[in-house]
């Protein structure tokens, strides 16, 4: 179950410290405590260990304003909003820190930007307290905004003589209780109407416009830690924001998980490589495996990769094997022969009938004699010879034979 260390501060050295632990529940403290100042801060420092630090600021050091700042940007309005108060500032803007905070869903007004005020060197001098007892805030919160706002009711609550009261969705206030009387009285004059108190301790404030309701007591401190996690206004942001910290166990785990990732990501990377470069490889194969097709079997037009394989077992099965009786290479080895008895006669032409296993010769030679010397040698080697006629073109004789086996 998640704990939560909630410490009060003030804005001097010598202001007392109060303190609480809660678990997320907050059904009840777990301790509670107070200290005489802040230099007793390290004696939270073993209790902050292992818990969620969340500090309430007194609110006296911060100023709430709402506006309606020109401009549809957030950027732009809250690059406006600090100038637009400049004329209501004691300080320079540039000693200033402006935290800024979300509509609240109840406002009824036009205004747009919510923003509070708060002295630079205040929040550092806060830090640093808690920075010399090695511990570490998440966020800050001013106390009057974490008293509840039920009904639009105001609600107030007494801590050591001081009066929190909280009168609107951003607006609040931190008195002396000896003076309760004279600021509620001038807080009255802008409404005409009662007002409705809600106290969750007993305070002496008395006027006719204003109506007491008495809530459960209960202790101040877990009155406003309650409070505080109602409230996603954190004061700590831009420059100040927290960055959140991990266990060292966490680090390890993240530092092992990530060579792992880095260790994945360069297989992957290695594996990517490796397939682009085969990718590139197959198409320089198949364009090379197009181009030998087309050149062997010119009247192709398209080739499919995905059916070559049975085309050139087709186009072979025409051409006949070493193995069989027929075809194209059986008659090739038979012709060769003729050829080499008769040096004279060159082919010209070679067609091959695969249907009627002929095969078609145009031949040229010096004379009529080397026809038939080449028809006898084919005859002697079994073969079916047709010749074809002959004719003499000047010093060459041209004519065809077509060959069959017997």
């Amino acid at each position: 179950m998640r704990e939560t260390l909630y410490i009060r501060i003030g804005s001097q050295d010598s202001d007392p410290v109060q303190w609480l632990i809660t678990n997320d529940q907050q059904s009840d403290e777990i301790a509670s405590g107070e200290l005489v100042n802040k230099d007793c801060l390290d004696q939270l420092t073993e209790k902050a260990q292992g818990r969620t630090v969340k500090v309430i600021i007194n609110g006296a050091d911060v100023r709430l304003h709402c506006l309606t700042v020109p401009g549809k940007s957030e950027r732009a309005i809250k690059a406006a909003a600090p100038y637009m108060l400049e004329d209501d500032l004691a300080e320079d803007v540039e000693q200033l820190f402006f935290a800024y905070a979300s509509k609240p869903k109840e406002h009824l007004g036009d205004e747009n930007c919510f923003l509070s005020v708060i002295a630079s060197k205040q929040i550092d001098t806060w830090l640093s307290w808690f920075q010399a007892a090695n511990i570490t805030v998440k966020s800050m919160v001013p106390d009057y905004l974490a008293l509840p706002l039920v009904n639009n009711h105001w609600s107030a609550v007494v801590i050591n003589q001081q009066l929190l009261m909280r009168t609107g969705h951003w607006q609040g206030l931190i008195i002396n209780d000896s003076i309760g009387d004279l600021v509620v009285e001038q807080l009255l004059v802008d409404h005409e109407e009662p007002q409705q108190l809600n106290s969750y301790s007993p305070i002496e404030l008395e006027h006719q416009q204003l109506e007491i309701n008495e809530e459960p007591e209960e202790l101040p401190l877990l009155l406003l830690a309650k409070g505080v996690e109602q409230q996603t206004f954190n004061l700590l942001q831009g420059e100040y924001l927290v960055k959140e910290q991990r266990s060292p166990e966490l680090d390890n785990w993240l530092w092992v998980a990530g060579i792992a990732v880095f260790a994945l990501l360069l297989n992957l990377t290695g594996k990517v490589v490796e397939l682009t470069q085969l990718n590139s490889q197959y198409a320089d194969v198949s364009a090379a495996i197009e181009a030998d097709y087309k050149t062997a079997f010119p009247q192709t037009k398209r080739v499919r990769f995905s059916t070559i394989k049975r085309q050139l077992s087709s186009k072979l099965a025409e051409f006949g094997t070493a193995s069989s009786d027929t075809g194209l290479l059986v008659m090739l080895d038979q012709v060769q022969p003729a050829f080499a008895k008769v040096p004279k006669l060159k082919p010209e032409t070679l067609r091959y009938d695969a249907k009627r296993q002929e095969l078609r010769l145009s031949v040229t030679a010096n004379d009529y004699q080397s026809f038939e010397q080449f028809k006898q040698a084919l005859e002697s080697a079994s073969l079916i010879v047709d010749a074809g006629a002959q004719n003499n073109q000047g010093d060459q004789v041209t004519g065809s034979f077509n060959i069959r086996s017997k």
